[in-house]
C-alpha cells in the first residue's frame, strides 16, 4: 500500500545543492593552496609546486563553471553530484602522487568526498565512490613521488608503514562512510515519517470537515426533497394525461429525483473513482486562475490551437499548491496582466507563467528558491498582508513541492524593453502521468474522498 507522502510528493530525491557543493570545494581549494605554499616556502621542502597548483586550479576552474551554469539554489541530481565528487577524489590522488603518496598525512582526506556522498547520495553511489578511493589509494601505495622532506635526510617510509596507511584508508572509508550512511538514512526516514504524519493529520482533518458538510447538507435537504417528491407524485397520479401541465409535473418529479441522487452521492464520496480526481490540463489552469480574477489583474490562459493529446492530471495537492503559489505571486506583482501558457508533446509538458511587473531583482534571481529570500514590494490593494507573511517561504515551498513531483523550474526576466518575470515549470510527461496513476492507485486502495486533499501549507510566494 502506498503511503500518503508517496501519493502527494513522491520519494525524497538524492543530490546536492549547488551552493553547498561549491562552498565545500572552495574550502578545499583554499586549504590545498595554503598547504602547498606553506610546505614549499614556509618549511623549505622541495616539491613540484606548479604542477600541484595546476591540479588545484582545475578544481577552482570547475567550481567557476559550476557556479556560472547552475543557479545557487538548484539541486544537482545524483549522477551530477557523484561525477563532481569522483573528480575531487581523482584530483586529490594526483596531488598525493606528487607529494609522497600514502606517506603524506593528508591521504586521510580520501574520506571527505565519501562522507559527503554518504550524507546526501544513495548507498550505491557511496559504495562506488568508496571503491574508487580505495583503488586510487592502492595505486598510490605503489607509485608516487618522494615525500617532500629535508634534502640532507631523505625520508623513505617502510613498506609496513605504507601498508598501515592503506589499511587505515580502507577501514576509514568502510567504517566511517558506512556509519555516516546509516545515520543519514535514519535521519531521512525520520523526516519522511514526520512529514507523512503531518500530511495524514491534515488529510483527516479535511476529510472530517467535508464529511460533516456533506452529512449536514444531506440531513437538511433530504426531508424537504422527500416531501416535494411525494407531493409531485400525488399530483402526477391525479392529473389527467391530456392536462397541459402533465409534462411540467413530470419534469418536476424527474428533477427532484435527480436532487436526491446528488445528495446520495454527497453522502458516499468515499467510494472513489469520481470525476473530481482528474481533469484535463486546461481545466487545472482555469482552476488555478479563477481565485485571482476578482483582483483587477487580467489573467490570460494560452493553450495550443489543437488540443489533441492534452494531458490528464490528478488533483495532486503538491502540484496545485506549487502552481497556485506561482500564479498568485505573478498576480501580486503584475502591472496589468498575467499570462499562463501550457504546451505539451509526447515527452514533456510545460507551464509558463509570465507577468508584466518589475521582474526579478538582479541580486535575487540567482537565489530564488532559497528560504527567506524575498523582494515583496506590494500586496493587492484590498488584501492585508498576513502576520508573518513576506518571509520568502512561498517560493521555497512551491519550488520544493513541484520538484518533488518531478518538475524542473527556471526563473528569468523578460527581454528589455519588456518588463516582468517568467517562471517555467517542465515535467517529463511520463512523470506527470505517473503522478496521475499514483493518485488513482491511492484512491482505489485507501478510498479517499474524491477532491479531498491534504491542506499542506499556507502562505504566499515572493519574487
Amino acid at each position: 500500500m502506498q503511503t500518503v507522502s508517496d501519493q502527494l510528493i513522491g520519494p525524497r530525491p538524492y543530490g546536492l545543492r549547488v551552493d553547498t557543493l561549491v562552498r565545500l570545494r572552495w574550502l578545499a581549494v583554499a586549504g590545498q593552496t595554503a598547504t602547498l605554499i606553506g610546505v614549499h616556502f614556509g618549511l623549505g621542502f622541495a616539491l613540484p609546486l606548479w604542477p600541484a597548483l595546476g591540479f588545484v586550479f582545475l578544481t577552482a576552474l570547475t567550481n567557476i563553471v559550476l557556479r556560472a551554469r547552475k543557479p545557487r539554489p538548484q539541486r544537482l541530481n545524483e549522477r551530477q553530484s557523484a561525477a563532481i565528487l569522483a573528480f575531487d577524489i581523482v584530483q586529490l590522488a594526483l596531488l598525493l602522487y606528487l607529494t609522497g603518496g600514502l606517506a603524506n598525512p593528508f591521504a586521510v582526506l580520501f574520506l571527505a568526498p565519501v562522507l559527503v556522498s554518504a550524507t546526501a547520495l544513495s548507498p550505491r553511489t557511496t559504495l562506488i565512490l568508496g571503491i574508487l578511493a580505495v583503488a586510487l589509494a592502492t595505486v598510490l601505495g605503489l607509485y608516487h613521488h618522494p615525500l617532500p622532506w629535508y634534502a640532507a635526510f631523505p625520508y623513505v617510509p617502510p613498506r609496513l608503514f605504507l601498508l598501515g596507511m592503506w589499511a587505515s584508508v580502507l577501514v576509514s572509508v568502510a567504517f566511517i562512510g558506512g556509519y555516516a550512511l546509516t545515520v543519514a538514512k535514519e535521519a531521512r526516514q525520520l523526516s519522511d515519517a514526520l512529514s507523512e504524519a503531518e500530511l495524514v493529520l491534515a488529510r483527516e482533518q479535511h476529510l472530517s470537515a467535508l464529511d460533516g458538510l456533506a452529512a449536514a447538507a444531506a440531513h437538511e435537504l433530504g426531508t424537504p426533497l422527500a416531501t416535494i417528491a411525494i407531493v409531485v407524485r400525488e399530483l402526477e397520479r391525479e392529473m389527467a394525461p391530456d392536462s397541459p401541465h402533465h409534462d411540467d409535473i413530470k419534469l418536476l418529479r424527474e428533477q427532484s429525483e435527480r436532487c436526491r441522487s446528488i445528495l446520495r452521492t454527497l453522502t458516499s464520496l468515499n467510494s472513489g473513482g469520481a470525476p473530481f480526481d482528474q481533469m484535463p490540463l486546461s481545466h487545472l489552469l482555469d482552476e488555478l486562475a479563477t481565485p485571482h480574477r476578482p483582483f483587477g489583474t487580467a489573467i490570460k490562459i494560452e493553450l495550443p490551437a489543437d488540443k489533441k493529446g492534452e494531458p490528464t492530471v490528478s488533483r495532486n495537492p503538491a502540484i496545485l499548491y506549487g502552481l497556485g503559489n506561482i500564479v498568485e505571486n505573478a498576480v501580486d506583482f503584475a502591472a496589468e496582466s498575467v499570462t499562463v501558457m501550457a504546451r505539451w508533446d509526447e515527452d514533456d509538458v510545460w507551464i509558463v507563467v509570465t507577468d508584466d511587473g518589475p521582474g526579478f531583482a538582479p541580486g535575487v534571481i540567482d537565489r530564488i528558491g532559497e528560504p527567506y529570500v524575498t523582494m515583496r514590494g506590494r500586496a493587492r490593494a484590498d488584501q492585508t498582508e498576513a502576520p508573518g507573511g513576506g518571509l520568502g517561504l512561498g517560493f521555497f515551498i512551491a519550488k520544493t513541492l513541484l520538484e518533488r513531483s518531478g518538475a524542473a523550474l527556471t526563473f528569468e526576466n523578460r527581454v528589455f524593453p519588456q518588463t516582468g518575470a517568467i517562471v517555467t515549470v517542465r515535467w517529463p510527461r511520463a512523470v506527470l502521468e505517473l503522478n496521475y496513476n499514483r493518485q488513482l492507485a491511492g484512491s482505489s486502495q485507501d478510498s479517499p474522498a474524491p477532491g479531498r486533499s491534504a491542506s499542506l501549507v499556507t502562505g504566499t510566494a515572493d519574487h
